[in-house]
């Protein structure tokens, strides 16, 4: 059966534009971490606004960079639009043209992030009871880095990375222990396909920076980090192992045998 494919920016311009306005995020909430900010927002309170770019909406309202972001949130992001914020312990990065609601037990503890359309990458602290929740898929958090993107235009159908960490994953009657220390990927279907509405993914559509950034708001790493160590993006979750994966080197080609001279 083949993998269903995701969409992609349909045009090379389109593409370089949203790898620079994803490299932007990057470096301006990189900036924000190594300035110093980190230790200064100690002080103040645990949610708070890193980066935004463009028309941001918070429950209707356009906000600034002067607001934060709260459990009981509905967030909207318009074309062209993305921010990155923390709520508590966990730290988000909502692209262009998405809509989602943070809920929680208080303002600054998130319990549930319900992602209707567009996509985002978050990481969360060590904890129980936490979601992320699509259209085809519910994803319970232990502590992890996550990417979750949602398909309107393809029946709603979800793509979901347990970059790092463990997640129960269910879509439908499928259920799976993710258990992930480099982007372990799945496609999750609104209508089942041979039975199945749970289908192993390549990695797409985010980077090991954002997710880098992100735990460095919280004062984490990524597990690739701590290891030092990446692997192949095919979805699998697995890191290179630094003694299984080394390139064979190429054969060595003789030397050729020098000539010998009779003394006649």
């Amino acid at each position: 059966m083949t993998t269903p494919r995701p969409l992609f920016p349909p045009n090379p311009t389109e593409r370089l534009a949203t790898g620079l306005q994803r490299r932007h995020l990057v470096q301006a909430a990189a900036a924000w971490t190594t300035a110093g900010a980190w230790h200064a927002a100690l002080a103040q309170p645990p949610s708070r606004m890193v980066e935004l770019r463009g028309d941001i909406l918070r429950n209707g309202q356009r906000i600034t960079r002067a607001d934060t972001v709260g459990a009981g949130d509905r967030i909207e992001t318009g074309p062209g639009s993305s921010a990155v914020f923390t709520v508590g312990d966990s730290a988000f990065l909502v692209r262009e043209n998405t809509r989602l609601v943070l809920e929680g037990e208080g303002p600054t503890a998130v319990r549930l992030l319900r992602l209707l359309s567009g996509a985002v990458a978050s990481v969360w602290s060590r904890g129980t009871d936490r979601q992320v929740v699509t259209p085809t898929m519910t994803a319970g958090i232990r502590g992890t880095g996550v990417y979750a993107e949602v398909f309107a235009a393809q029946d709603f159908r979800s793509y979901f990375c347990n970059c790092y960490g463990t997640v129960d994953v269910a879509a439908g009657t499928d259920k799976v222990v993710s258990e992930s220390s480099y982007h372990q990927s799945y496609w999750t279907e609104a209508s089942p396909r041979n039975g199945r509405t749970l289908f192993p993914a390549e990695a797409i559509n985010h980077t090991d920076e954002e997710m880098e950034m992100l735990a460095a708001l919280l004062q984490q790493r990524t597990a690739w980090q701590i290891s030092g160590v990446k692997g192949p993006k095919d979805g699998r979750g697995q890191q290179y192992s630094p003694y299984r994966y080394r390139p064979t080197p190429a054969p060595t080609t003789p030397a050729a045998p020098e000539p010998h001279y009779s003394p006649n």
